[in-house]
């Protein structure tokens, strides 16, 4: 059942209270192979369109509301989350139970299987680099010597790529989901699969949002892959998901366990957030979390889409801590964000739990509302 939360003076802020989802024991903290595969075909809806391949975020300070974040969600819930790699770190900070990637384009699916792949067969953060890169692990790097995240980055962008690397390390990551976890994937599943690997070849640690045109290095607002695995909290701290070896090990346990699971689905779709949103009742399970990057803009430019969207939302099961995580932007707004000058897009959270009772009373009207909603 939503829990709303209380009308207080600041409204939209996530509680402070640590709210202990009601995940109970039945909640799965371990997926078999055949669960995994058959919750992406029953729960993805038909492979949509973006203008972009997305094959690594844009959003340079998605680590500033992680304090925040740590200090108000309990771990042990279920993320949801859309798009590439920023959602490895948010799931390392919040530690949720299982997690769903819900993107419209099939290829962030075949992202994630890489992905995935190249953790299961990874020891350490240096051989994942290896692996994701194509590239020679360097001798600085030896196994069971750890590193900061600094370095780990600097170290590949002196390695160059190797052809015969990436043909291995394909060729391994094809056989570990085909053969090892038996998952059906079709020969344009495979060839999507090498579509994102080569990007990752050619762009390695300098690869950016905007490739393949142009996306090599820092390209206007554009971070680098290694510029958003060295960012900060903006207090310092290192929190993306290479910041440190416990922080890959947790991820790859997950990933180990079936517990990260991408679907493809349109955010305002008939069908992927509310089988989730079913799934998660039958297992009385609660949204800790969501991630929405900036996804709600373009739904508030397509005729009713957010409409649909937030019926999809007030379907989901909500405790008083779920909590959005959405990317905007200053631009066209009367305020600023903290931050940045105009245009430049900030992190930002509020409540789900406060939105469902806004869209259901009629106060949401426009894109405006919802990020006056974001703090």
């Amino acid at each position: 059942m939503i829990v709303l939360l209380a009308l207080v003076a600041l409204a939209g802020i996530p509680s402070c209270r640590l709210q202990q989802p009601a995940t109970a024991e039945s909640l799965p903290s371990r997926l078999s192979d055949e669960a995994f595969w058959q919750l992406i075909t029953d729960f993805s809806e038909p492979n949509g369109f973006f203008r972009s391949d997305n094959f690594l975020s844009n959003e340079r300070e998605y680590q500033w509301v992680i304090p925040t974040l740590v200090s108000t969600v309990a771990p042990g819930g279920v993320y949801l989350g859309v798009g590439p790699e920023q959602n490895f770190s948010y799931i390392a900070a919040l530690r949720p139970k299982l997690a769903f990637i819900v993107d419209v384009r099939r290829g962030n699916l075949h992202a994630h299987l890489l992905y995935k792949a190249f953790f299961e067969l990874s020891t350490d953060r240096a051989e994942f680099l290896s692996r994701l890169f194509a590239r020679p692990r360097p001798a600085s790097l030896a196994a069971g010597k750890s590193v900061d995240v600094q370095t780990l980055l600097a170290s590949y962008r002196r390695e160059a790529p190797s052809i015969d690397l990436f043909n291995q390390y394909l060729s391994e990551a094809k056989d570990w989901l085909v053969r090892r976890h038996g998952f059906d994937l079709s020969d344009d599943d495979l060839a999507g699969i090498e579509y994102v690997y080569r990007a990752f070849l050619e762009g390695g640690p300098e690869l950016n949002y905007s490739f393949p045109n142009g996306g090599f290095g820092r390209n206007g607002n554009f971070p680098t892959y290694a510029e958003l695995m060295t960012e900060t909290d903006g207090k310092g701290e290192h929190r993306s998901y290479l910041a440190s070896d416990l922080q890959f090990r947790m991820l790859s346990e997950l990933q180990k366990s079936n517990a990260i699971v991408p679907l493809v689905g349109n955010f305002a779709g008939p069908k992927a957030l509310r089988a989730v949103g079913s799934y998660l009742r039958r297992h009385n399970a609660t949204v800790s979390a969501f991630y929405t990057s900036n996804v709600e803009m373009y739904l508030f430019q397509q005729d009713d889409d957010w409409r649909k969207f937030y019926g999809n939302v007030a379907a989901l099961p909500l405790g008083d801590g779920s909590t959005f995580i959405r990317s905007v932007s200053s631009r066209g707004f009367r305020f600023q964000f903290r931050g940045g000058g105009p245009g430049r897009a900030s992190t930002r959270l509020s409540s789900m739990a406060d939105l469902v009772r806004d869209y259901s009373a009629g106060r949401i009207d426009g894109y405006y509302d919802v990020i006056a909603m974001s703090r």
